[in-house]
């Protein structure tokens, strides 16, 4: 099974909907712009975010099998995909891709 990087590319944040729907609340995401976990054989890695997991799983299990090209030719790299958690007020962007064999 391939290995798959999960790199954490950008957060988006909206304040406005926080303010109207959200109650106040102290801790929120705990995950860092540019940070990066290693999925070995689709299982989720030590660390990540459970409900970012729960968001991007499906996509990491299938890149770890060798499928790709989601959606006929949705990303430039086929061995990869573009995944958000499903926070809605202040969701992050996941780029996850095939870690090239180094053989």
């Amino acid at each position: 099974m391939n290995k798959v990087r999960i790199t954490a590319v950008r957060q988006t944040v909206y304040p406005d909907l926080m303010a109207q729907y959200e109650n106040p609340i102290e801790h929120t995401c705990d995950v860092l712009q540019g940070q990066e976990w290693i999925s070995e054989n689709g299982a989720c890695p030590q660390g990540l975010c459970p409900a970012a997991w729960g968001s991007m799983r499906e996509f990491v299990e299938a890149l770890a099998r060798g499928e790709g090209n989601f959606y006929d030719g949705w990303m430039q790299n086929p061995m990869s995909a573009m995944i958000s958690c499903n926070d809605g007020f202040r969701p992050f962007s996941f780029y996850i891709e095939v870690v090239p064999d180094p053989a």
